[in-house]
């Protein structure tokens, strides 16, 4: 039986779509602007169709739930020359191809609503009726796009395909190019998709050496995401002695890719990036194990945007660890050296804030007279307007007084943001997020850990090792995601609380 409380929302629905029916075929009788829109058709030269023309022959009705295992599939032709068409676009005409396919065919409400009025109607039936109707229920819930989506995955390409076209959906969502809750279930319907096909069981972890081809090692210099990759030199030494770079690769995107790892093997954990990317003399040395002892991630980089959403980073680090757990089993330390992107960006937002409230709690009055100083202004809200533009210029590097001036007050300042910004509870910035959701303890912070231009703009050079306490990372990874709660060392906690003392917070 059907609990009572399920009873009475599934009669408000039936209601609400028996109603809604009325509207929507009064809706359907207005032209939508987007199907006038007429696009050139690959599959037959010097034809011209409509988007939604070509839909109603590509994507085939759902069978019916008697012939749902019996029903042929469509022929190969049909996710061809949907794929053809789709890239022949351009990017608003694919945007109103998404947005028709998501809103004429999706669900059959009407449908839905009639089997939840028949559910209600077998309460008092036997157990075996009831099931048979909620199975009915749940296949009338089946979008009837799936059915195009599963059956591309099996062309040749297809799968990449579907990974880009979603990678097209989330940018038309965060574009706010449309707030359609169709385009929503769409993104939503492939990302399951997706998640069931990149699976754990179907990834395969691949080493890449300098050996590897040549186009896998270019697309992992193209695909470097946060140290970028200079030149071959640079690529060689990052896959060379006591380095090692991994990536996950799939059966269907051969040569693609999908996330790569990029891993020192160090005496002890880095305290600094220059040490690991710009360092010359490990190109021609051989590998002494006895001289690692340490594991640091020092870059993790998804290829296809894709894939979104889709666990793979979290779960090459996992395959990783085990990786040279058996290569050097006396190894005990893993650790991230990661960036902290966005902390220059909420400096100077708060910088502004605190400029218009007159406020100058960020820094020490010493600190503050000795930035008057440097910068030639009065301690008060002029020198924190020419805080602001040191920042936001990174001329501040530039004045050995000044960094010196600066490094208690900027590690404080990134020590709070990692800790005590908050989005719904948890860390604000993605990098931390992404190692605490994987059960790491946010372990240290280092000042004058990336130099470059990029790493002063983006974190003012601060850079933090999350560490990975291998018999830990389960139970912290459950006490943050169920509970909020992070797990810090006392030196980060020492900085969080210097700034609270100072912040009056």
């Amino acid at each position: 039986m059907t609990p009572q409380p399920i009873v009475s929302t599934l009669r408000s629905g039936v209601s609400f779509w028996r109603h809604r029916s009325v509207l929507v075929k009064a809706l359907r009788l207005q032209a939508l602007d987007f199907r006038s829109v007429r696009c050139r058709s690959t599959s037959a030269p010097g034809t011209v169709r409509s988007m939604e023309d070509i839909l109603t022959r590509v994507v085939v009705p759902l069978p019916t739930y008697e012939t749902r295992e019996k029903s042929p599939p469509p022929p190969e032709s049909n996710s061809v020359e949907f794929m053809h068409f789709y890239k022949s676009l351009e990017k608003e005409e694919k945007s109103q191809l998404l947005a028709t396919l998501s809103h004429d065919f999706g669900v059959d409400h009407k449908g839905v609503s009639e089997l939840a009025g028949k559910l209600l109607d077998t309460q008092l039936r036997d157990l075996a009726t009831i099931l048979q109707v909620e199975d009915r229920l749940r296949y009338s819930l089946t979008p009837r796009y799936k059915q195009l989506l599963n059956h591309i995955s099996r062309v040749e390409g297809g799968v990449k395909f579907l990974v880009d076209l979603r990678a097209d959906l989330l940018e038309i969502i965060s574009s706010k190019g449309s707030d359609s809750p169709h385009i929503r279930d769409l993104n939503g319907t492939l990302k399951s998709l997706l998640s069931e096909w990149f699976s754990v069981g179907l990834l395969r972890l691949e080493r890449i050496t300098w050996q590897s081809p040549c186009e896998i090692l270019q697309k992992i210099s193209q695909y470097e995401a946060v140290h970028p990759v200079r030149n071959w030199t640079d690529i060689k030494r990052r896959v060379g002695p006591y380095r090692r770079c991994y990536a996950f690769t799939h059966a269907a995107m051969p040569g693609e890719p999908l996330v790569v790892l990029h891993v020192a093997l160090t005496e002890d954990i880095s305290d600094n990036i220059q040490s690991i990317v710009r360092e010359l003399a490990t190109l021609d040395l051989e590998e002494d194990v006895n001289k690692v002892n340490t594991a640091v991630f020092y870059s993790i980089s998804s290829s296809q945007a894709g894939l979104q959403g889709v666990e793979l980073g979290n779960v090459l680090i996992k395959r990783v660890v085990r990786e040279l757990q058996s290569e050097f089993p006396h190894m005990s330390q893993f650790s991230s050296l990661s960036p902290i992107p966005g902390f220059s960006s909420w400096l100077l937002g708060l910088l502004s804030q605190h400029r218009k409230e007159g406020r100058m709690e960020l820094l020490t009055e010493r600190e503050w007279r000795e930035v008057a100083d440097v910068t030639n202004t009065a301690p008060d809200t002029n020198a924190l307007d020419a805080l602001r533009k040191l920042i936001s210029t990174g001329e501040w590097t530039r004045s050995e007084r000044l960094v010196h001036v600066l490094e208690p007050a900027l590690m404080r300042l990134c020590a709070w943001y990692l800790y005590g910004e908050k989005r719904r509870g948890y860390t604000l910035n993605p990098v931390a997020n992404f190692h605490l959701q994987n059960g790491a303890t946010m372990w240290r912070l280092n000042w004058h850990a990336d130099t470059s231009p990029r790493g002063v703009a983006n974190s003012c050079g601060i850079m933090v090792n999350y560490r990975y306490f291998l018999q830990e990372t389960p139970s912290n990874s459950a006490a943050y995601m169920h509970n909020k709660v992070i797990t810090v060392t006392e030196q980060v906690l020492g900085l969080v609380s210097q700034f609270q003392k100072n912040s009056k917070l």
